[in-house]
């Protein structure tokens, strides 16, 4: 009988299956959202994976999921090969995000950091030249310099270093690489003389493990962390960004899709929340949903700097 119980559920026949890949910052979002939905649509099949926001389009584009999560909009050679491919999308914002700037807590010398020190950290010259602590500012000790960041694949490498060092995969080589930010809160928790970045849910996850960091845009500036209100208010910049899903056109057509699109774009400023995300104003999740219903494709970032943005400005007007 537990023979016989076992192979029926593993060959329980599913309504529709829902194959979602890519970022890491925003699976605990999608994840929890399928979670949540798993609970009153049994009978369809969502599977959440990451590979990073390049990795996800790179499947997303040969047509291999319905959904990619993504840390940053499509890239302009992303655009081109979803046209070549034939593969159109629709492009939701899902969540703010404020990326986290962190240390050991063993750290006890940090205690804000500015722009312009992270760019003296993380600058493409500063490869083998700035290695310790105190060539950043000079009243840090003579230690050495230990940095962990997100991988090439990562939309969050991606907009870190459009942020901080105003060119998008512009920085420097040598730190430990990941696109699994567990793997850079192990790191950055475990190294006295570390610090990295990753999306703020890591950080909330992790809270007891890492000590987090306040930016000041300049020198004179206030050291603001980022919590539900800056990043909403904007005030917590360079570092705040709108986190993403997209969405095959085609794959949008089916019912059970639309089931999950619905029931993503209802919970997700609560699931937000819970996961240690920023959730949307009402406004930009009402626009989103809409362009989703009307199956209005394309990027509203093309050609665009996701720096700074104003997202029901930019819905608005496409």
């Amino acid at each position: 009988m537990i023979l016989a119980f076992s192979l029926s559920a593993c060959f329980k026949k599913y309504d529709g299956k829902i194959n979602i890949d890519g970022s890491s910052s925003v699976y605990p979002l999608t994840e929890a959202v399928a979670e949540e939905f798993r609970k009153v649509e049994p009978n369809v099949r969502v599977t959440v994976g990451i590979s990073g926001t390049g990795g996800g389009f790179k499947k997303f584009l040969r047509g291999e999921t319905d959904i990619s999560d993504a840390s940053r909009p499509i890239s302009k050679s992303e655009l081109e090969i979803s046209r070549k491919n034939g593969i159109q999308f629709i492009e939701i914002p899902v969540s703010y995000d404020g990326m986290a700037i962190v240390v050991s807590p063993k750290n006890d010398f940090v205690d804000y950091i500015t722009v312009e020190e992270l760019r003296t950290m993380w600058a493409p010259e500063s490869q083998g030249k700035v290695t310790t602590w105190k060539q950043v500012r000079d009243s840090w000790p003579n230690v050495p310099l230990n940095l962990y960041g997100a991988g090439t694949s990562s939309g969050t490498y991606d907009y870190f270093t459009e942020a901080i060092n105003g060119k998008a995969k512009s920085s420097r080589g040598d730190y430990t690489a990941s696109e699994d930010d567990n793997v850079l809160v192990q790191g950055v928790s475990s190294d006295r003389n570390g610090v990295g970045y990753f999306g703020l849910a890591y950080y909330s996850e992790n809270k007891n493990k890492l000590k987090l960091i306040p930016v000041k845009v300049t020198a004179e500036a206030k050291a603001i962390y980022p919590t539900e209100e800056t990043v909403q208010n904007g005030t917590y910049q360079p570092l705040s960004r709108p986190e993403f899903i997209y969405v095959n056109a085609k794959a949008a057509t089916k019912p059970f899709v639309k089931k999950f699109i619905k029931f993503y774009m209802e919970n997700a400023a609560v699931l937000a929340k819970e996961v240690g995300y920023i959730p949307l104003p009402t406004s930009v999740y009402d626009l989103s949903y809409k362009r989703f219903e009307n199956l209005k494709s394309g990027s509203v970032f093309e050609n665009k700097s996701i720096v700074g943005v104003d997202l029901f400005q930019l819905l608005s007007e496409k």
